[in-house]
């Protein structure tokens, strides 16, 4: 892999069940890894859902191969969020992977 993909900071983040001290159940993320990685737009597009417009953006993520990833994990990279959508092991070699993700708002998260 080379060393101009990993330029920048990532943190892997999954979710985790937490019990509030009245015994209620509540999600929050925390950090699974921190590595380094590089973030790559690679397509956007607009669309009307429930009579609004919406952006969503494609992003590639780069970085070298972590066991455990999981679709149901997200990547934060600066101010940004970004849920996992597919997770590809370059030529299948365990030397690296891409995490194809959309970018979502803190709180837009599914289940």
């Amino acid at each position: 892999m080379k060393a101009c993909y990993l330029r920048q900071t990532l943190v892997i983040q999954s979710r985790v069940e937490t019990q509030g001290t009245t015994g209620e159940v509540t999600w929050t993320w925390a950090t699974f890894k921190t590595v380094r990685g590089g973030v790559e737009p690679i397509k956007g597009q607009e669309y009307f859902a429930a009579k609004q417009l919406q952006a969503s953006t494609t992003t590639r993520i780069r970085m070298r191969y972590l066991d455990g990833i999981t679709t149901k994990m997200r990547v934060k990279h600066g101010d940004r969020y970004y849920a996992i959508e597919a997770i590809i092991d370059v030529h299948s070699k365990h030397r690296e992977m891409q995490l194809m993700c959309v970018e979502r708002e803190a709180d837009g998260w599914r289940d």
